[in-house]
Parts: C-alpha cells; structure tokens; sequence
C-alpha cells in the first residue's frame, strides 16, 4: 500500500495523537482546578496541623472509589481523579498508537507497543506483586 495514498498517513496520526495529549493534559488540569477551587471554598479557612502526618484515606486508592466519589463532586475526589486522567492520558495515546500500526499492518510495531501497553498497564495495576 502506498503510504501517500493511505487514508491514516502518519502526519494524520501524529496530529491525532498530539491532539489527543492535548485534550487529555487540559481536561485533566480544568478537572484538578475545578476540584483545587471547590476544595478551597469548602476546607480554606480550616485550620492546618502540620506536626501530624495524613496519609490518603482509604477511599482516594481506588480509581473505582474515585470515580463515584468523583461523580458526587467531592472536591479530593475530583483532584485525584484529575490526576488519573494524566496518568491515564499517555496510555491511551500508546492504545491508539497500536490501532494505528495495525491499521497500517506493520505487526512489529503493532507487537512491540502491545508489549509497552501491556508494562503500562502492569505498572499501574494495584494487584502488582
């Protein structure tokens, strides 16, 4: 197949990709701002203890607990869940970039991106030994 004539010329995939971090980058930064601002306006005037240490609770762990709690507008949930739309960003960008090469039929890229999918995922899996 001729590259020039092929409708996903790799300019084409390039732009998507570039657009696709950049949707992701700027929906998760107005998702942590939006969860900094509601979290000032309801916690900005409490009183701060730095000599005690406060871990996460329990329920900013888990992207499941997140995303309800996310859904119900807590303002730490929407933080946290802004921060895995930037994590989760670069996944989906490498996700797409093997529906690109197998859409191009170049398997050996389509092989060695599944390979760096499949760290991704691993890495960022809770279930990690």
């Amino acid at each position: 197949m001729d590259q020039t004539s092929a409708p996903l010329s790799d300019k084409k995939v390039e732009t998507v990709i570039a657009d696709l971090l950049r949707a992701g980058v700027v929906l998760s930064a107005l998702v942590v701002l939006a969860g900094g601002i509601l979290f000032l306006v309801r916690h900005g005037f409490s009183p701060v203890d730095y000599r005690v240490f406060r871990g996460e609770p329990g329920d900013l762990r888990g992207v499941s607990a997140i995303f309800r709690q996310a859904l119900q507008i807590d303002p730490r949930e929407l933080i946290q869940f802004g921060l895995l739309l930037l994590i989760a960003t670069p996944v989906v960008r490498v996700a797409f970039t093997v529906f690109a090469f197998a859409y191009e039929r170049d398997w050996t890229y389509v092989v060695v991106t599944l390979i760096v999918l499949g760290l991704l995922i691993f890495s960022l899996a809770p279930w990690r030994l």
